[in-house]
């Protein structure tokens, strides 16, 4: 170990390794993303709206798990872009029905090909059967975290 590099502890190597592989996969993913002038996280809120059509902010908040002022911020800055779309909901006026515009559903294959390409690179190496096993694992894994991280989100 150098001493640039930080110490792993030694009581939590697997959570060390978790971390780093976490935030580098994100660096990664915004650097594919970037080409498609997306931010990280924002494609998740796009893939909802792509399947769920038109929602409420509230519900688009739960549904990607992240914090609500990361969402307001991501939906801004997609609707500064032309991507998505807020309104009043018709049903409720107090609150705002959010939706993908043309421009942003033109999107989706593009996104979906920055995600394989994201998913090739970052599986490459990996025969099938071990590729199978680390999904199997990082099921188990969040199936660990889930209730204590976000027990609403869970189930």
């Amino acid at each position: 170990m150098t001493p640039d590099e930080p110490a792993c502890p030694s009581a939590g190597p697997v959570s060390f390794s978790l971390s780093t592989v976490a935030r580098l996969h994100r660096i990664a993913a915004g650097r594919v993303l970037r080409c498609l002038g997306l931010y990280p996280g924002q494609e998740f809120v796009l893939m909802h709206l792509w399947e769920a059509g038109p929602v409420r902010q509230a519900e688009l908040i739960k549904a990607v798990g992240l914090d609500p002022s990361t969402v307001t911020k991501s939906l801004q800055r997609l609707e500064q872009a032309g991507y998505v779309r807020r309104r009043p909901d018709p049903a409720d006026r107090r609150a705002s029905l959010v939706e993908a515009t043309d421009r942003g559903c033109a999107l989706r294959e593009r996104v979906g090909e920055a995600w394989a390409a994201l998913e090739a690179r970052t599986l490459d190496g990996l025969t099938p059967a071990e590729r199978e096993t680390l999904l199997l694992l990082l099921g188990k894994v969040e199936g660990n975290l889930c209730p204590e991280a976000a027990p609403e989100e869970c189930g």
